[in-house]
C-alpha cells in the first residue's frame, strides 16, 4: 500500500510540472499579452511566424506597442509595406538571439550575437538590463519554445554592424559562386548571386548604408531584365566587388 500511495505522489508531482511548464510559444504568447499588437503584425509581415513558433529555444527581446510608437508613423508604415519585407525581418531578427538566456546570465555578457548577424551590446542597469539604447522593462517571461524579456525602445542595427555581415553574405555567395561559374553552371550562379543581393538588401537599408543598397537595389534591377544567365552572374558579381572594394 504505501508503494502504491508513494507511487501516486509521484505521478501528482510529475502532473503538477507538466502544468506548470508554459503551453504557449512565443508568438502565442506575444499574442495573448495584448501589448505586442505591433509587434505581433511586424512579424507577420515579415513571414517570420513559423520561425518563432518552431523548436528553437529563442531568446527575443519584445518591444511593446509604445516602443514602437517612438518610430515615426511614416517610418513604421513603410516598414509594413511587403516592398520592405526584408528589411523588417532584419531589423526584427536583431532582436532575436539564439538559446535561453535569462536575465541573469545576460546580465554577465557585454554582448550577444542576435539571428539577424548583427550583435546587440548588453549592460547592467541598477535591477534591470539594457540592451543597446533599450530597457529591459520585464524579464524572462517563459515560453514553450523560449524566453521573453520586453523592452521600452525597439532595436535598430547599428550601419557598421550591417555593412559587416552585408560583406558576410557576399563573401560566401562569391566563395561558392565562383567555382560554380568555372564549373559552367551560370544559371546556378546567377541565382545563388541574386539571393544574396535580395538576403543583402534585407540586411543593409537605404538609411543604414545607402551607397551599397543603392548599388545592389540597380544590379537587382539590370540582372532581372536580363534572359542571358552568365550577364546576371556578372551583374551581380560587380556589384559584389564594387560594395566590398567601398567598404574597405
Amino acid at each position: 500500500m504505501k508503494k502504491i500511495i508513494a507511487s501516486f505522489s509521484s505521478l501528482l508531482m510529475l502532473a503538477s510540472v507538466l502544468s506548470a511548464a508554459p503551453k504557449k510559444d512565443i508568438v502565442d504568447t506575444a499574442v495573448g499579452a495584448g501589448s505586442f499588437k505591433t509587434l505581433v503584425a511586424a512579424v507577420k509581415a515579415a513571414g517570420l511566424v513559423d520561425t518563432l513558433k518552431g523548436d528553437g529555444p529563442f531568446t527575443v527581446f519584445a518591444p511593446t506597442d509604445e516602443a514602437f510608437g517612438k518610430l515615426s508613423k511614416c517610418t513604421l508604415d513603410s516598414l509594413l509595406k511587403p516592398e520592405n519585407k526584408h528589411k523588417l525581418a532584419a531589423i526584427l531578427t536583431y532582436h532575436v538571439v539564439p538559446g535561453k538566456v535569462k536575465a541573469k546570465k545576460a546580465a554577465k555578457l557585454d554582448s550577444a550575437k542576435t539571428v539577424n548577424g548583427a550583435e546587440i551590446t548588453i549592460k547592467p542597469s541598477g535591477k534591470s538590463l539594457m540592451i543597446n539604447n533599450a530597457k529591459v522593462v520585464k524579464a524572462d517571461i517563459k515560453t514553450s519554445n523560449g524566453i521573453i524579456h520586453v523592452i521600452d525602445t525597439v532595436l535598430i542595427p547599428e550601419a557598421k554592424k550591417v555593412a559587416g555581415n552585408t560583406n558576410h553574405i557576399i563573401k560566401q555567395a562569391i566563395h561558392k559562386g565562383v567555382p560554380m561559374f568555372n564549373s559552367g553552371h551560370h544559371a546556378q550562379t546567377a541565382a545563388l548571386y541574386m539571393k544574396a543581393g535580395k538576403d543583402v538588401l534585407g540586411q543593409c537599408s537605404s538609411s543604414a548604408c545607402p551607397a551599397s543598397a543603392k548599388t545592389i537595389k540597380t544590379a537587382l534591377h539590370k540582372a532581372s531584365a536580363e534572359h542571358c544567365p552568365t550577364s546576371q552572374a556578372w551583374i551581380m558579381r560587380k556589384a559584389f566587388d564594387h560594395v566590398l572594394a567601398s567598404s574597405n
